[in-house]
């Protein structure tokens, strides 16, 4: 199992190499940015367990990925997008998309519609997953900010 994990995390960390030199993601933050999308699906891996259960580790690995971005961007000093790019390929419900629209396309509605609807969560849990964890650091910065300034004002 855990030479499977290790497999893995190196695999998609190649693909995602490949894809940020497509992105055009220069330099060091390019092998930053492939490390990103380990460690996302890292977390994803291991919240999707056995049960299996989708939705809540396509929320843990939105959250690993929006960490280490905000945490990247701060010691690289580069944007944040730079690592997000990168670090949320493993999560994009691709699949899932051509799969829908292959049932579309098949007339099977239902079967359409329920696919779709998954994707669209998926999509959409990515998303609130980098903006609770962005909203966060964002609301940190401005705390630290409003103490640092006010502890200078009083000394």
């Amino acid at each position: 199992m855990t030479i499977l994990l290790f497999r893995n995390f190196l695999l998609i960390c190649l693909a995602t190499l490949g894809l940020s030199v497509i992105f055009n993601i220069k330099g060091r933050n390019l092998f930053f940015s492939a490390l990103g999308a380990g460690i996302t699906w890292l977390a994803y891996s291991l919240a999707l367990g056995n049960e299996g259960f989708t939705i809540y580790a396509v929320f843990i690995g939105s959250l690993a990925a929006g960490v280490y971005s905000e945490a990247m961007a701060r010691i690289r000093k580069a944007p944040v997008t730079v690592f997000v790019i990168g670090s949320v390929i493993p999560l994009v419900p691709g699949l899932k998309m051509i799969d829908t629209m292959l049932e579309v396309l098949k007339g099977n509605t239902d079967t359409a519609i329920s696919l779709g609807v998954t994707t669209l969560i998926t999509a959409g849990l990515i998303a609130v997953g980098i903006f609770v964890v962005s909203s966060t650091f964002r609301l940190a910065a401005v705390l630290n900010k409003a103490i640092f300034k006010k502890q200078k004002t009083s000394a």
